[in-house]
């Protein structure tokens, strides 16, 4: 037989897979704290006859060794986001203020399906399929957790690393391109100090506000006016804090700005800039201390693997029907899958799963416009359609493996 016919028979195993990520759905969990998403994952590993170990506290791997051949890992994000649920479904989440706004329980169901489908055909493939059940996506601390708790030592090195994320993007079909897919991402914490007084006596102060506001006016120029034209880069204000009555000016100020860039040097430069203008700005003010920067939530560039792609787009083209696999547009959102691959210093591909409404999509390409009616990733509307995202993403994630390890 050849290496996928054995994905005809998915239906088989699909109501299992409905029931699970249903459950996950139900139950989230943030980030380093999955201790019942990491034990439903071992408990459905065991009723397939498989060991696993914890590589972190909630991280999860399984290997499965069959022969001689190449070794492929597939990861799965588990966390979940801090989102009050609001989509009506009748297996929301039961956690107050916690949901899976961003499809990591589709992931997961996927991977794990994906598992029971290649140690049921052992005779399809040959090699070693590692599935990694990462946690703590979403504040970029799962993969370096992995990591640190000695994943590189704990697991055969892979030759590939691929994973895949379920995007707003049209149901039944999978996204994929080279080069970068997913954008370097850093949060800044930037406190600068003024000299309070009382708000009568503004002439006695050096007014952290007013600093404040004209670094945020000026910090809107470095993409308009230093970055070149046809480069990707985004600098965001989230936050301004300072002060807490009308009548006394304060003697600093907080400022929290997210970066976005599909080029490290580009993201060099633009930090730079930053420091420069903070710098340059607080001494105009008349600061008698220097600003302060603190760099978090800090996600590296994904950079797909030209050669790594190039292998998965064409079986997943030859396995699926035509209109399925669509190039990928890079997303301006940001993820540390990246590092586990890095760290082996092993090419890797990530691709996206369309998740919403297709219907609703073709009405708006029909309309010329964009819709708007689609709820994105960590929305409190966000919900993956069932049916046939978690089938797609299943036997992506196998035709994938295959493209590797099928005989």
């Amino acid at each position: 037989m050849s290496s996928t016919d054995f994905l005809d028979n998915i239906d088989s195993q699909l109501d299992w897979q409905r029931g699970l990520y249903k459950d996950f759905h139900r139950q989230p969990e943030l980030g380093l704290q999955e201790h019942k998403t990491s034990e439903r994952i071992e408990s459905e590993l065991k009723d397939l006859g498989l060991e696993s170990k914890h590589v972190s506290k909630t991280g999860l791997v399984t290997v499965i060794e069959n022969g001689q051949g190449p070794t492929v890992l597939a990861r799965a994000d588990i966390d979940a986001l801090p989102v009050s649920e609001d989509t009506g479904l009748d297996y929301s989440s039961t956690i107050d203020g916690v949901m899976h706004a961003c499809g990591h329980d589709m992931h997961i169901t996927a991977l794990l399906g994906a598992v029971r489908l290649l140690n049921e055909n052992l005779d399809a493939w040959s090699g070693t399929y590692i599935a990694l059940f990462q946690p703590s996506e979403e504040d970029a601390a799962g993969a370096k957790a992995m990591l640190n708790d000695g994943l590189t030592s704990k697991i055969p090195k892979p030759d590939v690393a691929y994973a895949q994320h379920v995007m707003p993007l049209p149901t039944g079909t999978v996204n994929t391109k080279a080069g970068p897919v997913l954008s370097a991402g850093d949060s800044v914490k930037i406190t600068v100090h003024g000299r309070g007084a009382h708000g009568s006596m503004p002439h006695l102060s050096v007014d952290p506000v007013v600093l404040a506001a004209t670094i945020v006016l000026r910090l809107q120029t470095i993409v308009s006016r230093e970055v070149e034209p046809g480069e990707f880069a985004v600098v965001t204000v989230g936050a301004s804090n300072s002060g807490s009555k009308s009548n006394i000016i304060p003697d600093r100020a907080e400022l929290l700005l997210n970066l976005r860039t599909y080029d490290m040097g580009v993201r060099d430069r633009i930090i730079a800039s930053i420091e420069r203008i903070v710098k340059a700005e607080c001494q105009a003010a008349g600061s008698q201390k220097e600003p302060s920067f603190e760099y978090y939530d800090q996600f590296p560039l994904t950079d797909n693997d030209e050669d790594a792609n190039e292998a998965v787009t064409k079986a997943f083209e030859d396995y699926f029907d035509d209109g399925v696999v669509q190039p990928a547009n890079p997303a301006t959102a940001s993820e540390d899958f990246s590092e586990i691959p890095d760290a082996f210093e092993i090419p890797y591909a990530y691709w996206m799963i369309g998740s919403s409404d297709a219907d609703k999509y073709k009405k708006a390409a029909e309309a010329g416009t964009v819709n708007t009616d689609i709820p994105a990733n960590h929305s409190p509307q966000f919900a993956p359609v069932i049916d046939p995202t978690l089938e797609i993403a299943t036997k992506a994630q196998v035709v994938a493996a295959l493209s590797q390890l099928g005989s």
